[in-house]
């Protein structure tokens, strides 16, 4: 039951231009999603999922910070509890990430993953830690060197990335693929613009880009057209909702609120 998952994967979903540099947002920005789940049939309010962005200074240059967090309301902590975490470290201007840090706890289960990019050699050094009974520490390691393609970025770095593009100009029906890393794996995603839609939200009426999202060589998305995501048609380009079919279940994710925006 990984909202902070599904979310991420549902909004993973365009690569017109990636040449067009950071108009969408700033350091300052938080969007707070409700995230619902079918339970019995009934769509249940269980988690808050938080997205926001900061200012890093480093010695040699100035990084922006991506945060995302998941964490279920306390009524469903003895249930399923969740506090999980993805970040990464970008070029303000480019998304370009540098460094990506993920750590799951999820009723009991516990695993970190870290990412140190070298974009001259298309590697990334590869930390990932899990918990386990198996191990005096009690944690298990891994480390690894993994060759990426050219612009493969991390899942965070990518939902940020979607946002700076320019997609007003493509058509409705248009489709495309984009590569992320996930559990040193690159993963491809692809999606389809099915329409313009005007649709209710928390921010009021919105203008959307209505996308249908699928994945090959997993099954983490269920379905035909079953996962979907409307981003607001301006130029902030806002997720306000999302619906998924995943292994476990279906469920939503609605924007409940978004301040410090750039537009």
């Amino acid at each position: 039951m990984n909202f902070k998952l599904t979310l991420l994967l549902l909004l993973a979903a365009l690569t017109f231009s990636y040449g067009q540099d950071n108009r969408a947002f700033k350091a300052g920005e938080k969007l707070i999603f409700s995230a619902a789940y079918n339970m019995s049939g009934i769509l249940t309010d269980v988690a808050e999922v938080r997205m926001e962005t900061s200012e890093m200074n480093t010695s040699s240059s100035k990084l922006l910070h991506l945060k995302c967090t998941a964490t279920t309301y306390s009524s469903f902590d003895s249930y399923f509890k969740i506090r999980d975490l993805y970040e990464s470290y970008v070029n303000p201007r480019t998304i370009t990430p540098y460094l990506y840090n993920r750590e799951i706890n999820e009723g009991g289960y516990y695993k970190f993953v870290k990412y140190k990019y070298n974009h001259k050699t298309n590697r990334v050094n590869s930390v990932i830690k899990k918990k386990t009974k198996n191990t005096a520490s009690g944690f298990w390691d891994k480390k690894e060197n993994v060759k990426i393609n050219g612009g493969t970025k991390d899942i965070v770095a990518t939902i940020y990335k979607i946002r700076t593009l320019d997609i007003k100009k493509a058509p409705i029906g248009a489709s495309d693929s984009f590569t992320v890393l996930f559990d040193n794996k690159q993963t491809k995603f692809r999606f389809k613009l099915l329409a313009k839609e005007t649709i209710n939200t928390a921010l009021g009426k919105k203008e959307c880009y209505k996308l249908a999202i699928s994945t090959s060589g997993t099954d983490v998305l269920k379905g035909s057209n079953s996962n979907l995501l409307w981003l607001t048609a301006d130029e902030n380009k806002i997720p306000v909702f999302a619906k998924f079919k995943i292994a476990v279940g279906s469920g939503e994710l609605k924007i409940k609120s978004a301040t410090g925006l750039k537009n």
